[in-house]
Order: C-alpha cells, then structure tokens, then sequence
C-alpha cells in the first residue's frame, strides 16, 4: 500500500522560513515525477513545484521560482519542499504527489499525479 506522509507545516510570519518533508511508504518512484501542490482558501489546487525521475531536473510555478527549493532524497524516499521569504499569499494546505504510471500531463498538473497525501498546512501571517 502506497503511504504519502507529509510533515513540517505550521505558522509563521512573512519572511520567514518552512521546511515541508513527504515521506514515501510502499513504493519507490525512481522512474517518474513528484510534486507539492498547495491549495488555498477559496482557490484552486496549484502545482508549485516538481522533481522529475532521480531528480535530474525541477520545475517551479512562477509564484514561487526563487523562493523555494524542491529536493529528493532517494535513500530515504522523501521529497523535500524548502520554502524561504514567504508571504501570506502563501497560506495553503499543501499537498504532496507522487506518480507511478506514465502520463502526457504536465508536471504541475494534478492529472498526472495518481498518488496523495493528506496536506500539512501553513498559516502566513503579515
């Protein structure tokens, strides 16, 4: 049974720092993509960033590029979500996904994505 654990959430203030972990369970996903979404209040779920097959390469939403670092830690089959100089347009839950069969999607569009995990949320205040 494939397990998406996200952790690190919480409260900050604008300009400040979090560090979101997903923790995978139940299967490896050396051959494709994963991602971290985020869903506001009163918005649609966005794709924010993504780190292809063995973390050749990422890709980030323009809201974020320059702010915030997706990275993989195969050993431990975890992706990393580092969020810096946040603001409180950046309140959301976010969410991580995993793939684990080929798709056409982008790779910040949640269609491509057939796992989830449950969302860790993040408050900004100003």
């Amino acid at each position: 049974q494939v397990q998406l654990v996200e952790s690190g959430g919480g409260s900050v203030q604008r300009g400040q720092s979090v560090s979101l972990s997903c923790a995978v369970s139940g299967h490896t996903f050396s051959r494709y993509s994963m991602a971290w979404f985020r869903q506001g209040p009163g918005k649609e779920r966005e794709g924010v960033a993504a780190i292809f097959a063995r973390g050749s390469s990422t890709m980030y939403a323009d809201t974020v590029k320059g702010r915030f670092t997706i990275s993989h830690d195969n050993a431990k089959n975890t992706v990393y979500l580092q969020m810096n100089s946040l603001s409180p347009e950046d309140t959301a839950m976010y969410y991580c996904a995993a793939q684990s069969v080929y798709s056409d999607y982008g790779f910040l569009r949640s269609q491509r994505y057939n796992y989830w995990g449950q969302g860790t949320q993040v408050t900004v205040s100003s």
